[in-house]
């Protein structure tokens, strides 16, 4: 036991009977059903360790949403990784391309007329046809590809939440 020069050795052991007196009749076994105080409330269900885990109080506690979310939840989920990682794929491809483009523009090897092009990509993509890329192009594209990917899928109903939350986990 350590006793430092400045605190009397009177007061560690105190400090020491106190800390012992604080833990008397504590268990921390949190399946003990003889705890200090009958009020006490385990974290653990009363079930033995073998037949508990941290998975199954996760079911548990998330039974109602599992019974909502469904299969359409389930491939909107595996839909929406998807699709992040191949949006990452295409970001960084049009990146680099990009870069090289610029690269050579700068260099004086080419000549890009970037005006004609934004026009060009913004015919494409524009579904409303106002001449932007608004959030409203977004929305139908969204509509589009829900249609696509939910026709003749049961249950569909959670496929939206599930892919958002594909999409949105690291």
């Amino acid at each position: 036991f350590f006793f430092s020069p400045l605190v009397p050795q009177s007061h560690t052991t105190t400090m020491a009977a106190r800390r012992q007196n604080d833990c008397e009749g504590q268990s921390s076994d949190p399946y003990d059903a003889n705890s200090a105080s009958p009020d006490t409330y385990h974290v653990l269900p009363k079930e033995s360790p073998e037949e508990y885990d941290a998975v199954t109080g996760a079911i548990e506690k998330m039974k109602p949403a599992f019974s909502k979310i469904g299969f359409g939840g389930v491939v909107g989920y595996c839909s929406g990784i998807a699709a992040k990682k191949v949006g990452k794929a295409i970001a960084v491809l049009a990146g680099v391309a990009f870069i090289a483009l610029q690269s050579a523009v700068y260099s004086g090897y080419i000549d890009v007329d970037w005006k004609k092009v934004e026009e060009d990509v913004v015919k494409k993509i524009d579904t409303d046809g106002d001449g932007k890329i608004t959030g409203e192009d977004a929305i139908n594209y969204w509509k589009k590809v829900k249609a696509m990917l939910t026709d003749k899928v049961p249950s569909a109903g959670g496929f939206s939440l599930g892919f958002l939350y594909g999409v949105s986990s690291n």
